[in-house]
């Protein structure tokens, strides 16, 4: 079910690794309840439990041979052995389609086991505080989901059964995860707090650090090797790349050298790449650049498409490429009109073309027009979005307002959010925002307690509640250590 853990990953809920340390709930496998273990063979009958807790028996039936049994007593809630088999089998599945190495059956079932208890009492703690999604808040969180895969809510529908899960089981799992998250919002991220003391020795110990890291201005020469290719055709690359190197050892220039002879895409830039730090590159790579002045060039290097030869063209702290990064900040407002079933994007596109026109001929002010006809928030504001960073906004959206200059005004630019109207009003270059600095620190610091801080509050939901294990006669069993 590769699918549906990328879809839950997308809903920005953690703990899509069965083996993560995030202290999440396992996403992939809906929490069924105890009724879901009814009969196969008489599915109209409901299932009642025996007195003894051994087991569900249909009614009326004389046999007391057990269909399911209770695994485990959270509370006043329990987990069966059919539930307890299921998530075993879709997190077994989903690890093989990732090539994850399966742990040995015993350690798998305790730490799905485990996660279950955690959840039930989870579950149960939200139902107490009265946490709730109902479905339309539900509708549009699987709304976004499908959005997200760029694909319809019947599309994703088609999918999940495709899978073999059940849409309306599906529509549970998602709606616990939401609650789930709601609780864990109210019990713990809320009552973070992160002092300035804090974030000051944090920038101190990031300052540091970064005085000790160093990265590397590259360019380079690349000759591809075609896929499939045979000994002979590698040869001949291999002399290609040799006769570079030979040109470049007698003093050729490695800008010119790379137009003419790499195929890499940066080739027409000289082969620039840029500044990269050591510990992104491909461990060869760094490995040889490491051994090299500013200006001097590697020997030939193999991948496993290509030879390459890089030219270190200059090399400096971390700490000074931060000292000298600069940030150019535009002040822009926008006119949005938003997609619907009764809005296409061409529809938007036409009208947005029109409103551009008026405000060529002067026949309109893009305040006036911003509040009589966008559907964003800014409106009230005359489409006024402010000052922004680099990174703030959509990549259509920035890329089309970095090409204007002050005072133009776009053509329409479709992004996820609808079509847009964009006027640059002004730009400004400072040193990268002290304020924006501590703000970064500040969520570092705070995602570093979150997670700290959910492992303690799950332990304590899970010491509060009331576990018992059972063995598969119904007595009570001890915990699987």
């Amino acid at each position: 079910m590769k699918v549906l853990a990328v879809l839950l990953c997308s809903v920005a809920l953690s703990g899509c690794s069965l083996f993560s340390k995030k202290p999440q709930p396992a996403p992939a496998v809906p929490a069924a309840s105890a009724a879901a273990a009814a009969p196969v063979a008489k599915p109209a009958a409901k299932p009642v439990a025996k007195a003894d807790g051994s087991g569900f028996v249909p009614p009326g039936s004389s046999s007391n041979v057990a269909i399911d049994s209770i695994v485990v007593v959270v509370n006043d809630d329990v987990i069966t052995r059919r539930e307890l088999n299921n998530r075993i089998k879709t997190v077994t599945a989903r690890m093989k389609q990732q090539n994850v190495q399966m742990p040995p059956a015993v350690d798998l079932e305790r730490q799905l086991l485990e996660r279950m208890i955690v959840e039930r009492a989870q579950m149960q703690l939200a139902r107490e505080m009265g946490v709730r999604v109902d479905d339309n808040q539900l509708d549009r969180a699987i709304a976004r989901i499908a959005e997200a895969q760029k694909a319809t809510v019947q599309d994703l529908r088609n999918q999940m059964e495709k899978d073999g899960t059940p849409f309306a089981a599906f529509r549970e799992e998602i709606r616990e995860e939401i609650i789930m998250q709601r609780l864990r919002e109210h019990e713990v991220d809320a009552k973070i707090q992160i002092s300035d003391a804090e974030v000051d020795s944090y920038l101190a110990a990031q300052k540091a650090a970064a005085a000790q890291q160093y990265e590397i201005n590259i360019s380079q020469i690349m000759v591809r090797i075609p896929d499939n290719a045979t000994a002979e055709v590698i040869a001949q690359r291999r002399a290609r790349a040799e006769e570079v190197m030979r040109q470049l050892r007698t003093g050729a220039d490695f800008a010119k050298t790379a137009a003419t002879y790499s195929d890499a895409s940066d080739a027409l830039q000289g082969g620039a790449v840029g500044w990269r730090q050591p510990e992104r590159l491909p461990p060869v790579f760094a490995e040889a650049l490491s051994k090299l002045t500013p200006g001097q060039v590697t020997p030939i290097i193999k991948s496993v498409g290509a030879f390459h030869i890089l030219k270190a063209v200059d090399r400096r702290s971390v700490a000074e490429a931060q000292a000298a990064a600069v940030v150019q900040q535009t002040h822009a407002r926008h006119i949005l009109i938003k997609v619907t079933p009764t809005m296409s994007a061409a529809d938007a596109k036409r009208k947005l073309a029109e409103l551009k026109e008026r405000l060529v001929n002067k026949g309109a002010t893009f305040e006036e027009l911003a509040r009589l006809f966008s559907n964003d928030s800014s409106a009230a504001k005359g489409g006024d979005i402010g000052w922004l960073y680099p990174g703030d906004l959509t990549p259509e959206f920035e890329s089309a307002m970095n090409g204007l200059k002050i005072g133009e005004i776009s053509d329409p630019v479709e992004t996820s959010f609808g079509v847009h109207l964009i006027e640059v009003l002004e730009r400004k270059s400072d040193d990268a925002s002290k304020e924006r600095e501590r703000n970064m620190a500040r969520q570092a610091l705070r995602d570093q307690k979150l997670e700290e801080a959910t492992e303690s509050w799950q332990r304590e939901v899970r010491d509060r509640a009331f576990v018992e294990f059972r063995n598969e006669d119904g007595t009570v069993a001890t915990a699987p250590k």
